[in-house]
This record gives C-alpha cells, sequence and structure tokens, in this order.
C-alpha cells in the first residue's frame, strides 16, 4: 500500500470523526435514537411496522436534510479540504451497475441488521458484540476488495 502523503488530511479527518460522532451523540442523548443512516432512512418507507400517529419522522427528516445541506454548503465554506463532486459517470461504470452496486449495499444493510454507520459509530461506541462482528465483516471485505481492484 502507497499512502499519497500531499492528499493525507489528517487534520480534516479528524474534525469530520468529531463531528459524526458529535451528532451521534446529540442523537442519542436527546432521542435516545441510533445515528444509522440506513435505519433512518429505511423507517421513513411505508410499511406495516412504521405506521404511528402523529409524525414521530420530524426528526429522521431533519437528521436526512442536514446530511445533505451539510454535503452541500462544504464545497462553499471550505472548498480547499472539499472532495471532488462526484458524479454518476465519475465511477466510469456504467449506470445499470452504479444501480446495482447501491442496491446491494442497501440490501447487505438490511441483512446485516444496520450501515456503518449504525453498527461502526453507534454500535462500537456501545460495545456492542454484534456491531462488532458487523464492522469486522465489512471491514474485512472492504480491504479485500481494494486489494482484489488495485
Amino acid at each position: 500500500m502507497i499512502i499519497n502523503w500531499p492528499a493525507f488530511t489528517p487534520f480534516t479527518a479528524l474534525l469530520g470523526g468529531i463531528l459524526i460522532g458529535g451528532a451521534a451523540s446529540v442523537l442519542a442523548l436527546s432521542l435516545g435514537r441510533i445515528a444509522g443512516i440506513s435505519g433512518i432512512i429505511g423507517m421513513l418507507l411505508p410499511s406495516r411496522h412504521n405506521s404511528h400517529p402523529g409524525n414521530p419522522n420530524a426528526w429522521r427528516w431533519a437528521f436526512i436534510m442536514g446530511l445533505v445541506l451539510a454535503g452541500s454548503l462544504i464545497p462553499t465554506i471550505a472548498p480547499m479540504v472539499s472532495p471532488p463532486v462526484l458524479t454518476l459517470s465519475a465511477f466510469g461504470q456504467p449506470i445499470w451497475v452504479v444501480i446495482t452496486a447501491g442496491l446491494l449495499v442497501g440490501f447487505g444493510a438490511r441483512l446485516g441488521g444496520g450501515c456503518t454507520s449504525g453498527h461502526g459509530v453507534c454500535g462500537l461506541a456501545r460495545l456492542s458484540p454484534r456491531s462488532g462482528v458487523a464492522v469486522g465483516v465489512f471491514m474485512t471485505a472492504a480491504f479485500l476488495t481494494h486489494y482484489c481492484i488495485q
């Protein structure tokens, strides 16, 4: 593995980690909810499990809008540290490959009972054995995929 030292940004990575951890902590302490994006989005979809009276999804919509807003403001606020904008063509794959990959990721998150944010950020912080196994599996898969592609 070769590290691209000029592109290595430990301070912005640290700041991003602090912001993610802080947001997950605020959500857990204020609402008692896990900041797992697959669960947050999944509960917005109509199903027999989440049909509650009133609007219990207001916090979910606020969380998602905060993600979108923050992602769109970063290039304006800090253009030197923002990554290049990704488009479907930036992956160099046909659109059907990108859509299929996204659907497989969603299926895997549902099958695994959570996503990287739910298990990796929140689950590990709560010392959940299930999250430890999940993180170990998806990190191993990520390392192997990166190794095979390189």
